[in-house]
């Protein structure tokens, strides 16, 4: 009978024993779980959050919304402060002591009309601005009046030994025209007050009619069209 009773609280304490140690091997699993559980929802926290700043940073780093645009961007910009240094550098115009002019009769007889040349013997850049204000003879004080089509589209910059020309009519080529000979004539360059004395005696002078007078603008070349006047 002892011996029954003995077996019978063994085997409830063995029960017991066995009941704890399972809920023990339970409770150590869930809290293996809920461990392994935190670090993934650590990392996906983590991405969330970085997610939004990448974004941030795209949008405010780069006007386009691309952000490898970004570099291509600051080379824009520093390219266009670079072009906007050298557009805003001025070449000096040439000045009357920076080139040497002569003239030279076109086509003819008749001789109608004389192409100035101006070659720059500078050591610098200059520009011929506009057109020479010629001044043929002491009796017409006037400048000879320009042809606005032979205006260039660009500034006629010349460089040291550069040339540039002007087409300028003498007359209209008629013999009763009122003509008179000019050995030497004066201009003057835009933006510059020195005068400028030409000699044109060779061939026995020009036979030059005031009023019928024309000059074009400075460029780099003669162009046909434009200075076909």
């Amino acid at each position: 009978m002892n011996a029954s009773r003995r077996t019978a609280l063994f085997s409830v304490a063995a029960s017991a024993a066995l009941a704890l140690s399972l809920s023990a091997c339970q409770s150590g699993e869930g809290a293996k779980a809920e461990g392994a559980a935190a670090p993934v929802a650590k990392e996906t926290v983590s991405a969330s959050a970085s997610a939004p700043a990448a974004a941030a940073g795209t949008s405010t780093s780069d006007d386009t919304g691309s952000g490898t645009s970004t570099a291509v961007g600051t080379a824009h910009k520093s390219n266009s402060t670079s072009a906007g240094a050298k557009k805003g550098t001025t070449t000096p115009l040439c000045r009357a002591q920076d080139v040497k002019v002569s003239s030279e009769r076109q086509d003819g007889p008749p001789y109608t009309h004389i192409i100035l040349t101006a070659r720059n013997t500078s050591n610098h850049r200059c520009e011929m601005a506009g057109f020479p204000h010629i001044q043929f003879l002491e009796s017409h004080k006037q400048d000879v009046p320009s042809v606005a089509k032979s205006k260039p589209a660009v500034p006629t910059v010349l460089n040291p030994g550069d040339p540039a020309f002007v087409l300028v009519k003498l007359s209209d080529g008629g013999v009763h025209e009122d003509n008179e000979v000019v050995n030497a004539f004066q201009l003057i360059l835009e933006g510059d007050s020195t005068v400028i004395a030409v000699d044109s005696s060779a061939g026995g002078g020009l036979a030059v009619d005031p009023a019928k007078t024309l000059t074009g603008y400075w460029t780099t070349e003669l162009r046909n069209g434009a200075d076909d006047f």
